[in-house]
């Protein structure tokens, strides 16, 4: 028997701390390489592409923004060796 496609999808889900909440992230690995492979030079730059990407895929709301960027953004640089 094949698994559903939501069983599929819930395997894609990575716990990110965003204000000291851990909250799933839909696609986050898919994500983090997409912007990798982007070559992008600051983290300004890389931040919005993470969010804009996240949004795809996941609810942000416009007041946490920020600190969904800033989460991204920590958990793109220690998967890359950064922070």
């Amino acid at each position: 028997m094949r698994p559903c496609c939501a069983s599929s999808a819930a395997r894609k889900v990575r716990q990110l701390n965003i204000r000291g909440e851990m909250t799933g992230i839909s696609q986050l690995d898919e994500i983090i390489e997409e912007v990798s492979g982007m070559g992008l030079e600051n983290d300004a730059e890389t931040g919005e592409a993470l969010l804009k990407r996240a949004r795809i895929y996941n609810y942000v709301p416009s007041a946490a923004s920020q600190d969904y960027k800033d989460a991204l953004l920590e958990e793109y640089g220690a998967r890359k060796g950064k922070r």
